[in-house]
């Protein structure tokens, strides 16, 4: 079963290819994604990691957490899931009368 991991931290010149290349090391990465601003297209500084085991992503946290990753002291954990939230509010959404 694959394990999600959250990486913080990230350098903004981290790529989602330097990211997988970089967690290949501690076993099967599934899919590596470092999540931007929809506007800017800039990195926020953090991505997610899928492994392909439990085991392969405890050795990616054990490998990763608290080390450097492009000049960066990056955190590595357990993802947590997506809470639902409210849909969102904008002016285009309201009525107008």
């Amino acid at each position: 079963m694959n394990k999600k991991l959250y990486v913080g931290g990230l350098s903004f010149q981290t790529t989602d290819d330097t990211l997988g290349a970089s967690f290949a090391q501690a076993g099967t990465v599934v899919s590596a994604v470092i999540i931007k601003d929809k506007f800017s297209g800039q990195s926020k500084g953090f991505g997610f990691v899928e492994m392909s085991t439990e085991e392969e992503a405890q050795a990616a946290i054990n490998m990763w957490d608290a080390k450097e990753l492009d000049g960066r002291t990056v955190k590595v954990n357990e993802a947590k899931p997506m809470e639902d939230r409210p849909p969102r509010r904008d002016n285009y959404s309201r009525n107008r009368y």
